[in-house]
């Protein structure tokens, strides 16, 4: 984002405190990433430490401070989901992309991440793909979910 456009979103939203994570959720919905600049932008906009926005823009894990592909994809990694046959989604998920978790597929089309609750335990396994939610996952379900991704 430019200068305008983080100063436009924090206009909006003000520099009170609580507005801290509204800000950085309306800055990163640009480029779906906050960037190092961006960060600093809003510290001092806040008039608080590049560290301290930096801290907790890496709490929340919907909230990315690098790039990352087209199509997150993000693994629900609680004990119900795991309990329901995550693991199977994992490998499953490995496999078909070519990547491994924290990784980007080369072409930059799927990003493979766990993350945690998504409150959607009693029909784990679960995943989130940029804002879709899919629960009930076995691994032929996944196959077909990502087949439907690749023609995207």
């Amino acid at each position: 984002m430019t200068k305008d456009d983080v100063a436009e979103v924090i206009k909006t939203h003000g520099t009170e405190r609580t507005n801290l994570l509204p800000v950085l959720q309306d800055v990163a919905a640009t480029h779906r990433f906050l960037t190092e600049e961006d960060l600093v932008r809003v510290a001092r906009a806040f008039k608080i430490s590049a560290a301290e926005v930096y801290s907790v823009a890496s709490f929340y894990s919907l909230l990315e401070t690098q790039p990352r592909g087209r199509f997150v994809i993000r693994v629900c990694r609680t004990i119900s989901c795991s309990m329901s046959g995550k693991g199977n989604i994992l490998t499953k998920l490995k496999e078909i992309l070519g990547i491994d978790l924290g990784e980007t597929t080369p072409d930059k089309r799927f990003s493979l991440l766990e993350t945690n609750c998504m409150g959607w335990c009693a029909e784990g396994p679960s995943m989130l793909i940029n804002d879709t939610v899919y629960s009930h996952l076995t691994p032929e379900k996944v196959v077909e979910i990502i087949k439907e991704y690749r023609e995207r």
